[in-house]
This record gives structure tokens, C-alpha cells and sequence, in this order.
């Protein structure tokens, strides 16, 4: 990427304060694979209010000079969205994503957003490798997640989904990412 850096804060979804926003992103058409095209704004102040009460599952936002940017989503797949599907080692963390749509695409965003949300991350020494399960259509992300180092296992059926397992250590990460 060339040009300016991008540099991204995290801070935890506020359920009730960020319903409005998160609403408009979930719901766009651009976010068809998160699943919540149909979602009301009550829906997702639920969903994200699951997510605030559970010790196993995270959201947060990153923003960009203080404006939220996109959309993070930690999980252990031990005991969320993966369980029984995978052997699940210590220190996994399972990871989704979302840039929201804009009439203003600027180059090389999205790239910055995976690689900020992954060298998040791998701030926690007890994270040895980031898990993903993006549907198999999803061809643009398969893209994004492996020029951040990810490398696909197999296909697996979920309930909601045929995805694309794929596995992404600090090595391979920091490989990529120094590339």
C-alpha cells in the first residue's frame, strides 16, 4: 500500500449508542455475508447486547481519527461458531470483519483494517493463530485474508453457511505483512 499510513483505535460496541450505526452497516447490501441483511434496528441492539454479556465473544469498533471505520468481531472458537467443526487449540481466536459501504472507496482501506485488526490481535502474547470461516462465495475477502497470511484448510458446513476454513499464525501474518 502506498501513500499515507492508516492508523485505527478500538474501543467495545456500545449495544444501545452504536445500534443505529452498526444497523446501517449490517443492513447495507454490501454486507450481504454478515448475515443480517433483514435485521431491524431492534435486532441488532439484541445481538449486540448477546455479544456485550458474553465471556467468549467481542465486539468492537475501529475508528479513524476518532470516527468508527468498521466493524470487529473476536470469538473463541472453542466455544463459539466453530465447536465440534475444527480442533480448536489453545490459543485460537476467531475473527470477522466489516468495512462499511461507502460512495467514497478509498484504495487500500479495507487491506489496513485486516492488517490493524490482525496486528491487534497478536498484541495478546496467548493468541498463537487467528481462525476465519468466511462463506465460500466471499471471494473478495479469501483475497484480503491472504495477503494478511492466511491459508485455507478446507471447507466446512455450518449452519448458516458452506465457509472456508483458514488458519493465520503470527509468522505467516508477519511474513505477509513485511512482504
Amino acid at each position: 500500500m502506498t501513500g499515507t499510513t492508516m492508523t485505527f483505535t478500538f474501543r467495545p460496541v456500545d449495544p444501545l449508542t452504536d445500534a443505529e450505526l452498526l444497523h446501517s452497516w449490517v443492513t447495507h447490501p454490501k454486507a450481504a455475508f454478515w448475515m443480517m441483511r433483514d435485521a431491524r434496528l431492534e435486532d441488532v441492539e439484541r445481538a449486540y447486547m448477546e455479544i456485550a454479556a458474553d465471556e467468549h465473544h467481542h465486539a468492537l469498533l475501529g475508528l479513524r481519527d476518532g470516527t468508527p471505520a468498521f466493524l470487529t468481531e473476536t470469538y473463541d472458537p472453542a466455544h463459539r461458531e466453530l465447536t465440534g467443526l475444527y480442533e480448536a487449540r489453545p490459543g485460537d481466536v476467531g475473527m470477522h470483519f466489516l468495512t462499511p459501504a461507502t460512495d467514497t472507496p478509498e484504495h487500500g482501506f479495507t487491506r489496513a483494517v485486516i492488517t490493524a485488526v490482525m496486528a491487534r490481535l497478536f498484541e495478546d502474547p496467548a493468541v498463537r493463530r487467528v481462525v476465519v470461516e468466511p462463506d465460500v462465495r466471499n471471494t473478495a475477502v479469501h483475497a484480503l485474508n491472504a495477503a494478511v497470511g492466511f491459508v485455507p484448510e478446507r471447507e466446512i458446513d455450518k449452519p448458516e453457511k458452506r465457509a472456508l476454513l483458514s488458519f493465520c499464525t503470527r509468522e505467516q501474518f508477519e511474513k505477509a505483512v513485511t512482504a
